[in-house]
């Protein structure tokens, strides 16, 4: 008992002893910059962004060149189409002019109307999970061009938002050579944070399964500052604006 006792004493003086090491430095830097120490916590009357940034917006032509000059600073390609039928035609002729074999789309019906099947006889065409049989993360790995419609896009930074899900697998934006991304004109934000809010009014249950951020293509200079394109993703990403 008197052990414990003890004990508990020698820690409390340790204590004591830390707590006015610690005042003593703090108080030496508050003297330093000519300034009484701060001992209450600060007051933090705004939370979040501020109400001016909230209410920013660009006008829509505006985010089409703001968003194409940050995209194509990181390495992208933009373009701009007045319809879905033009996009079409755009990804079919990059298609015949880089040799593409093998594409890979997401499953979804916008992307059922392009008729890209048709469109590319000499390239087989798949779509994702479309058969259960298939290993379709080792088909994305193979292909040379995959197709995704963008859920989001901001011109503030540059970048497209592609959500995953059983139908929209995160690796046909991920693995093949090139990928095409279509951004419906109503779907280019200004700032990201139009896109973050959905998010959150969603709630926790109803979050995608994964939630991607696409600004060019994959960029990597981790080893002595060498940067490298296309090592962990598409080393070609063309953004296609419709309308």
């Amino acid at each position: 008992m008197a052990d414990t006792q003890e004990h508990k004493a020698w820690l409390k003086q340790m204590e004591e002893a830390s707590r006015a090491k610690q005042a003593s430095f703090m108080n030496g830097i508050a003297a330093k910059l000519g300034r009484a120490r701060v001992t209450e916590k600060p007051a933090h009357p705004f939370r979040g962004a501020p109400d001016f940034w909230q209410a920013f917006e660009w006008p829509v032509e505006e985010r089409v060149e703001r968003f194409t000059e940050n995209f194509k600073a990181a390495g992208g390609h933009v373009v701009r189409v007045a319809s879905m039928e033009d996009a079409k035609q755009f990804i079919v002729g990059k298609a015949g002019e880089m040799k593409a074999k093998y594409v890979i789309r997401q499953n979804q019906g916008e992307l059922d109307a392009l008729g890209l099947e048709a469109e590319l006889p000499e390239a087989k065409v798949s779509v994702w999970n479309s058969d259960p049989e298939e290993n379709w993360k080792a088909r994305a790995a193979e292909a040379d061009f995959g197709v995704v419609i963008a859920d989001y896009a901001a011109a503030y930074t540059g970048s497209m938002t592609v959500l995953s899900s059983k139908d929209k697998g995160r690796s046909v934006s991920l693995l093949p050579t090139v990928l095409m991304a279509i951004i419906p004109i109503e779907r280019l934000k200004t700032r990201l944070g139009e896109a973050l809010v959905n998010f959150d009014l969603a709630g926790r249950e109803n979050l995608p399964a994964g939630i991607h951020f696409i600004s060019g293509p994959s960029r990597s200079a981790d080893i002595e500052n060498d940067l490298t394109i296309g090592v962990h993703g598409p080393g070609i990403v063309h953004a296609i604006i419709v309308g």
